[in-house]
């Protein structure tokens, strides 16, 4: 299952079912990072084009971490973290990788990455090979 994550306390909630769902089904999570194609990164937009390698530092031990929380409570888990525009990305990773579902939400800290997020999915959902699990936060 392909998890793209930003760091924020709705991917954590991503996070939570996508755990919840591979642990019942022995499943392996797989845990995305997406530096899009204007060199801002999902887990910190505060980070500007030209700096992009410290973001992408920065992505990968946030990462890291939550890699270790999952290995520590028994997940089957690998990180990825690819640069390009955000929905093409997330698909090209899942059928890279052959997932057999991608976890998503709709989410944004701030009405445009909500109207980004939001087409995001919706573009996600109409055009992925496989299943795409959309949790809907309650904000929107």
């Amino acid at each position: 299952m392909l998890v793209p994550l930003d760091g924020s306390p709705i991917s954590e909630t991503i996070l939570d079912h996508a755990r919840k769902l591979a642990k019942a089904d022995g499943a392996e999570l797989v845990l995305l990072q997406v530096a899009n194609s204007a060199g801002e990164i999902f887990n910190d937009p505060s980070i500007a084009a030209d700096d992009l390698n410290a973001a992408a530092s920065a992505d990968k031990s946030y990462m890291e971490t939550l890699l270790a929380r999952m290995k520590s409570e028994g997940v089957l888990a690998s990180v990825e973290v690819r640069e390009g525009p955000v929905a093409e990305t997330i698909l090209a990773v899942a059928k890279e990788m052959n997932v057999d579902m991608i976890a998503m939400s709709t989410h944004g800290r701030s009405g445009l990455q909500k109207l980004l997020m939001g087409s995001v999915t919706e573009w996600m959902v109409k055009h992925s090979p496989v299943p795409v699990l959309v949790i809907r936060p309650q904000d929107g």
